[in-house]
């Protein structure tokens, strides 16, 4: 899988790599990024692999939609640029500083002629700039572009970090726990038969999120400096909101879903021989911190 560094797309993929929409241009499929988005990590990483290869297996590429159903719009199929000779455009953007004869535009990749091709026809003469300085003067650049939990053979691996600066990070997570309104009467009324829910599922969700890298096997170990927890009522059940805070050179957004989850989880065992049909969502609200800076849930 191959991410540019100009690109400066983190680990999970929230943008669409070029080499990801050149995997979707040969099928003809356009994609927005909220639908980019919506995918399954698995489903990102193996498009832009297939983007990275030299053929595009285009049908591969829309299995994938279809598997992950996720809105599309169908368009023509992109061919990629032709290794004879370089395309008039680059020459134009490029300039005479950042010459690009037809022998060396042949020994390029196919993804790597798409890209240049594609941010010339875009206008993107800054970033143009940028990938040609990548591509043809630092190529080795790819390969310090991305930290992914992949390494060059597809093998899974821990990301190594130890090169991100240690900024303030900040993860706040959410389960909404749905519940009969006969529980939910006697959660109120304190009745129920094991004790202080609230106040369990609070301690509950505070040692989980400190415990987050023993239980999801690539998490790093953090100093969390802060976990608050807020359980509230609601007309179906509760809701369960953790805030993780550190200094760190990673994000702490698995640290509040997994403190979220075990609050959750504590609550349905804590009810359970009251009500066994209770369920529960998480989900990420607002991740700060680091390079990919701010990300909110709309």
């Amino acid at each position: 899988m191959k991410i540019y560094a100009f690109e400066e797309i983190d680990e999970w993929l929230d943008s669409i790599p070029l080499a990801a929409r050149r995997a979707l241009d040969a099928c003809g499929a356009k994609l927005t990024a909220v639908a980019w988005r919506r995918m399954r990590s698995g489903a990102r990483v193996a498009i832009t692999s297939l983007g990275s290869e030299k053929k595009v297996d285009a049908a591969r590429v829309r299995d994938l939609l279809i598997e992950e159903d996720v809105p599309y719009e169908t368009a023509t199929a992109v061919m990629d640029p032709p290794a004879g000779g370089s395309p008039t455009e680059l020459a134009r953007t490029l300039g005479e500083s950042r010459p690009l004869d037809a022998g060396r535009w042949r020994t390029l990749s196919p993804l790597d002629r798409y890209a240049l091709v594609r941010l010339a026809r875009r206008g993107k003469s800054d970033r143009l700039r940028r990938a040609y300085d990548e591509i043809l003067v630092d190529p080795d650049a790819r390969a310090r572009s991305i930290s992914t939990h992949l390494d060059a053979k597809g093998e899974v691996h821990m990301v190594d970090v130890g090169a991100k600066d240690v900024t303030a990070r900040v993860g706040i997570a959410r389960a909404e726990v749905r519940m009969m309104p006969e529980t939910l009467a006697r959660l109120r009324a304190g009745t129920t038969p094991k004790g202080d829910v609230l106040a369990t599922a609070r301690v509950a969700a505070i040692q989980a999120a400190k415990r987050t890298s023993d239980l999801i096997p690539l998490c790093h170990a953090i100093a969390l400096t802060r976990v608050e927890v807020d359980i509230r009522t609601d007309d179906r059940g509760l809701t369960v909101e953790v805030r993780v805070e550190a200094r760190d050179r990673t994000g702490v957004e698995m640290e509040a879903m997994v403190g979220a989850s075990v609050g959750a989880l504590t609550i349905y065992d804590m009810l359970k021989g009251i009500d066994r049909g209770m369920s529960f969502g998480v989900a990420l609200l607002e991740k700060s911190g680091g390079k990919s800076g701010t990300w909110t849930r709309s």
